[in-house]
């Protein structure tokens, strides 16, 4: 036994799960629809695993961040708004989340993600050019704005699939290409979880002898997904992106099975 009081066998099987979910997560978001249930069937209660999940996932995230950031593919007055208002959005969706249920929402989703996917993969020229430079900056910062309220509300209500919302967003009301969106929805992304984690840490729920190893195998995937997103460009982020919608289907079929 681990001091953690769970198996050897289960703190190794976590491991590799966190450096592909790092990976996923560098390329097209969804990294914690991988990473969150591994730690949950390595026999961590599920507070300690958001926890441990959030402390992991900040620190891969932040890697990907300067990478993307030294690549010049992050315009940084536009990811810093969407990152603020995104923590208001995050309060809000949290308050509203105590006096209703999700439902609705998941069965809204349930419908929407394969459409989604559909699109991706009919449309060949979805995300594939930059446009973002047509739209004014006062009008980029204004959607930014919106785009990082209404995704950090999101996250506060329900949660599963926010940096797959934030590309999307990023893609559609932006007019960015996916690589540029998922590098710019990484700002947005980092304040939200840099956010939850502080409050985590507060509660002394991560597990930081897990968390800690947890963090450099991220960081790992989070590097190579980052490289491989620089280097290949949309060829790689398109079928990331698909492969993130489905596992985020999957996650929300389970959550309404189990209702």
């Amino acid at each position: 036994m681990t001091p953690l009081g769970i198996a050897w066998q289960n703190f190794a099987f976590i491991l590799p799960f966190i450096f592909l979910a790092g990976l996923v997560d560098a390329i097209a978001g969804g990294g914690g629809l991988i990473s969150l249930p591994a730690y949950v069937a390595a026999g961590l209660p599920m507070h300690s695993a958001l926890a441990t999940n959030k402390f992991s996932s900040s620190f891969g995230t932040v890697f990907s961040v300067v990478r993307y950031r030294r690549a010049g593919m992050i315009d940084l007055p536009l990811a810093l708004t969407g990152a603020a208002l995104a923590l208001l959005g995050s309060h809000l969706g949290s308050s509203v989340a105590l006096r209703s249920s999700p439902l609705f929402l998941q069965k809204l989703l349930l419908a929407a993600i394969p459409l989604i996917a559909i699109l991706t993969l009919i449309k060949k020229d979805f995300g594939v050019q930059n446009r973002s430079d047509e739209l004014k900056t006062g009008v980029k910062l204004g959607l930014g704005a919106l785009a990082g309220l209404l995704i950090g509300f999101w996250d506060g209500f329900f949660g599963p699939g926010k940096g797959i919302f934030l590309i999307l967003a990023f893609t559609l009301m932006l007019r960015y290409d996916l690589v540029t969106a998922n590098a710019n929805a990484k700002v947005v992304n980092l304040a939200s979880n840099l956010a939850a984690l502080a409050t985590f840490l507060w509660a002394g729920k991560v597990w930081l002898t897990l968390a800690i190893p947890a963090a450099l195998f991220g960081i790992a995937g989070n590097l190579l997904g980052s490289k491989l997103v620089i280097k290949n460009g949309n060829r790689v982020v398109r079928p990331f992106f698909i492969l993130a919608l489905l596992l985020l289907l999957g996650r929300i079929v389970w959550d309404l099975l189990k209702t």
